[in-house]
């Protein structure tokens, strides 16, 4: 957690700044908290944590510092070690394709397609009775473009079954001219 001046896309003080560019450089995953929001927090934290200035960074709990000292962990490589790293994408999709038994990529939700392809798809899915989950592609850009690499798969929607891609609606509705779809979906191909 980074209390600073400002925002990550917006800070307020060169420090900040400072601070947010050298954990971004880290793939750091971090959470923010404006002290310009809050009068109480800006001087209460400064008592708790026995360091008056900003920003401070804490790790677990724990007060790790200011950008001073972020700045020596950085040059002695130990930043890596004491901060949480954000996931990489490709770790990131592996979870997304196996948040499911049955998990479809698309352009909306279950309950509002926002193409064609998709909202054909979600028909066929319905009518088959068996449970899914949906990732709406439109909001997550970098899973929207980083999975077309992972799967190499250029279009949407896209269906995985137990984290293995099976594929998109024209395989889908061979799949069920077939009288393969529901093998399929309940992981028996």
């Amino acid at each position: 957690m980074l209390f600073m001046k400002g925002t990550p896309q917006e800070p307020r003080c060169g420090f900040s700044k400072q601070m947010v560019e050298i954990l971004n450089k880290h793939n750091i995953q971090f959470s923010s908290f404006d002290i310009f929001s809050d009068e109480e927090v800006r001087q209460g934290l400064k008592t708790y944590s026995n360091w008056p200035t900003y920003p401070q960074l804490y790790v677990s709990g724990e007060l790790i510092g200011g950008l001073d000292i972020v700045k020596e962990l950085e040059a002695s490589e130990e930043l890596d070690t004491i901060c949480p790293k954000a996931p990489k994408l490709e770790e990131r999709l592996k979870v997304l394709t196996n948040k499911a038994s049955v998990m479809l990529f698309m352009k909306g939700n279950k309950q509002e397609a926002k193409c064609g392809f998709s909202k054909q798809i979600l028909e066929i899915l319905n009518s088959t009775g068996v449970d899914y989950e949906t990732f709406d592609i439109l909001e997550d850009e970098e899973v929207r473009q980083g999975l077309k690499t992972f799967s190499n798969w250029p279009t949407y929607p896209q269906l995985y079954v137990k984290g293995e891609l099976v594929g998109g609606l024209d395989i889908v509705k061979e799949l069920r001219e077939n009288g393969e779809l529901l093998p399929t979906l309940k992981g028996g191909n």
